[in-house]
C-alpha cells in the first residue's frame, strides 16, 4: 500500500512538471512564430539598405541571433502584443527600444566573431546587449538612466543572458577599463563621434553610431580603425535615434 502511494506521489507530480512545461510551452509558441515573421520581413526590406552597406544579405548569424532573443522579454507588459511589430517601442524614461530592422542592420556592420569584445553605450532595455551576446565573445553595455539601466539587467538575468556586463554611467566615455574593443555600438545620436571611443576601438575594429541633430537630420555611421590607427567613416542610411545624453 505504501508503495502504491508512493508511485501514485511521484505521478501526480511528474503530471504537475509536464503540465506547467506545456503550459509554457503554448505560451511561448505565439512569439516564435511572431520572432520568424519579424525575421522574414527583415530580409524582405532588407534589399535597398543592404545595397548601401555594400553586401548582398544580412549575415545569417545575426538573423539567427534575431530569431532566438525573445524581444517580448525586453518591452513593457502593456507592449508585448507589439513586441515583434518592426517599429520602435516605448520602453519608458522617454527612451525606445529600436526597430529590429535597425538592430540587425547595426548588428550586422560590426562584423562580429566570438572572440570578440563589444561595447554597447545605451543599454535601453537590454535587447540589443542581448543580441550581441549571442554573437560576440564578451558584452559590456552601459546606461546613464539608473531605472533603465536596473530593469536592462532584471530583463537579460530573465531572459538567461547573465553573462552581460552592466553598468551605470555616461557612455560618451566609454569603458575604459575594459578597452579595447573590436566593435562598439552606439544606440542614441550625437553630434559627433566621442573621441574616447575612438581611442577604446581596438585597431580593426569598427564602430557604428548615429551621428546628427536630436529629432532632425541623422545619419548611421560606420567607423573603421586600420592596423596603424588610420580612422575612417562611412554613412550609411539616414536614420532617427532619441539624443544621447551626458556630461559632453
Amino acid at each position: 500500500m505504501k508503495k502504491i502511494k508512493h508511485i501514485v506521489f511521484w505521478l501526480i507530480v511528474i503530471g504537475i512538471i509536464m503540465l506547467l512545461f506545456s503550459t509554457h510551452v503554448i505560451a511561448e509558441e505565439p512569439f516564435q512564430r511572431q520572432r520568424q515573421l519579424m525575421v522574414e520581413n527583415i530580409k524582405a526590406e532588407g534589399v535597398i539598405s543592404l545595397d548601401l552597406m555594400k553586401q548582398a544579405s544580412f549575415d545569417e548569424s545575426v538573423l539567427n541571433a534575431l530569431s532566438k532573443v525573445p524581444r517580448h522579454d525586453f518591452v513593457p507588459e502593456n507592449q508585448r502584443i507589439h513586441a515583434y511589430e518592426n517599429r520602435p517601442i516605448q520602453i519608458g524614461y522617454g527612451q525606445t527600444i529600436s526597430q529590429p530592422y535597425i538592430v540587425a542592420m547595426m548588428t550586422d556592420l560590426l562584423k562580429l566573431k566570438k572572440t570578440d569584445r563589444v561595447l554597447e553605450v545605451g543599454t535601453g532595455s537590454g535587447y540589443q546587449a542581448a543580441i550581441l551576446a549571442e554573437l560576440a565573445g564578451s558584452v559590456y553595455t552601459i546606461e546613464i538612466i539608473e531605472g533603465l539601466a536596473k530593469q536592462a539587467a532584471e530583463n537579460l538575468k530573465r531572459a538567461g543572458y547573465q553573462a552581460v556586463n552592466t553598468r551605470i554611467g555616461d557612455g560618451y566615455n566609454g569603458w575604459e577599463a575594459t578597452a579595447p574593443f573590436d566593435g562598439i555600438v552606439v544606440t542614441a545620436v550625437t553630434s559627433h563621434i566621442p573621441p574616447p571611443l575612438i581611442k577604446q576601438l581596438k585597431p580593426g575594429g569598427r564602430m557604428i553610431i548615429p551621428v546628427g541633430t536630436p529629432f532632425m537630420t541623422q545619419s548611421l555611421v560606420l567607423v573603421t580603425k586600420d592596423a596603424e590607427n588610420n580612422v575612417t567613416t562611412r554613412q550609411i542610411v539616414p536614420v532617427s535615434f532619441v539624443p544621447l545624453t551626458g556630461q559632453h
